[in-house]
């Protein structure tokens, strides 16, 4: 093992009615509240009302950003970070899935300065300071509520990229697996195959940690289990309850101890598809790991191996671990081909020409050009 030192110091509130501490957290930060919130799905189940009612309960001054795109943009962390610094708040409220606590965490170490947020992603400029941020969660899948990490693109350098920073951690998140049961069954989906792939990237980082990689079967078999009975039973709250949990876990530090990194490569390719054709980042992911594994099976058979053999409990070779994997994304009715989007327009030399652009590797797994040009064929 690695050594480290692990620290996670988010507060976690999570449950039935976990909301109902809302207000007594947020006067424990000043009164000049950001909010940042999505296209408005918060206003049509009531949700917007509710935090509102919390925001005039400790008196607070209130400043919206409303619009926050699915695949998270720079310039809507600009534009929320000027309204932020202008009106000088105390403390960012992200109320909404990843794209928006993502984008809250990069407003919260661009509102202190006075230089572009791409120049921290681009690491021009390291953040000193942040504006705490309070997170509701309406979707399980990223994480984003207990780690420092972001993701955000600029689309006109044809550029995504994640950013983390310790600064970057919410202050206090609030999970109430009640909000989650009004997201539909594709993005439901989307959001279990996310936590299956975060836990993957950690099974195939760098190190040996025996430990991390029972905590990642056990939270991926947890999804297994349970993912394909709630899409099945979308309004069931304690298999919501059960997928929530799990995908916090997936990604807040608990499977990475031990370990020099996660690999990361897969991510990186499914940034740039998300990039170039708006894919739900959950389904990108569906789609490049079951190629990138059948690109890497002859070279590391037996961590394949491994894993499809404490997965599903049998003793399994790197290709039948492979393709029972695939098989697990299709039961949760995720796309395991490009082509199964239904997109028009899919352009291999375009992904290869982004991917090389923006320098998409592994951290362990090292890809060059001509190994990223195979997995685009496999996953097309």
């Amino acid at each position: 093992m690695e050594t480290f030192v692990y620290c996670n110091p988010t507060t976690l509130h999570f449950g039935r009615n976990s909301l109902n501490g809302l207000s007594n957290v947020l006067h424990q930060y000043g009164k000049r509240v950001l909010l940042v919130y999505g296209k408005g799905s918060i206003r049509q189940n009531g949700l917007y009302d509710e935090v509102m009612d919390n925001l005039k309960h400790v008196q607070a001054e209130v400043f919206e950003y409303e619009g926050i795109r699915p695949n998270p943009v720079i310039e809507d962390v600009e534009a929320a970070a000027a309204l932020g610094r202008k009106n000088n708040v105390d403390v960012i409220l992200a109320v909404g899935g990843g794209s928006v606590i993502d984008s809250a965490k990069i407003i919260s170490i661009t509102i202190p300065v006075t230089h572009p947020a791409w120049d921290f992603i681009s690491r021009k400029a390291k953040p000193e300071k942040a504006v705490p941020v309070i997170c509701i969660l309406t979707l399980a899948a990223t994480g984003t509520e207990m780690n420092p990490f972001a993701v955000i693109s600029k689309k006109d350098a044809n550029f995504k990229d994640g950013y983390g920073s310790p600064l970057m951690y919410p202050a206090h998140s609030f999970l109430d697996p009640q909000l989650t049961v009004t997201v539909p069954r594709n993005y439901t989906a989307y959001g279990i195959a996310d936590l299956i792939a975060h836990c993957f990237e950690g099974w195939f980082g760098a190190g040996e940690a025996t430990l991390g990689d029972r905590f990642i079967l056990s939270i991926v078999q947890e999804a297994m289990k349970y993912g394909p009975m709630l899409l099945g039973d979308l309004g069931n709250f304690e298999l919501r309850e059960k997928i929530m949990y799990a995908a916090t876990m997936a990604l807040n530090g608990l499977t990475m101890q031990g370990k020099k990194s996660g690999d990361w490569a897969v991510h990186g390719i499914g940034h740039i598809l998300s990039l170039l054709y708006d894919i739900p980042h959950g389904a990108s992911l569906s789609i490049v790991y079951p190629a990138w594994m059948k690109y890497i099976e002859t070279k590391y058979p037996d961590r394949i191996g491994a894993l499809g053999s404490g997965l599903f409990n049998k003793d399994l070779t790197a290709h039948e671990s492979i393709w029972r994997i695939e098989e697990m994304f299709r039961s949760l009715e995720c796309p395991v081909r490009l082509s199964q989007t239904g997109i028009q327009g899919i352009s291999k030399q375009k992904i290869l020409e982004l991917l090389v652009i923006n320098k998409v590797s592994g951290a362990n797994y090292k890809l060059n050009e001509e190994d990223l040009r195979k997995i685009v064929e496999l996953f097309l």
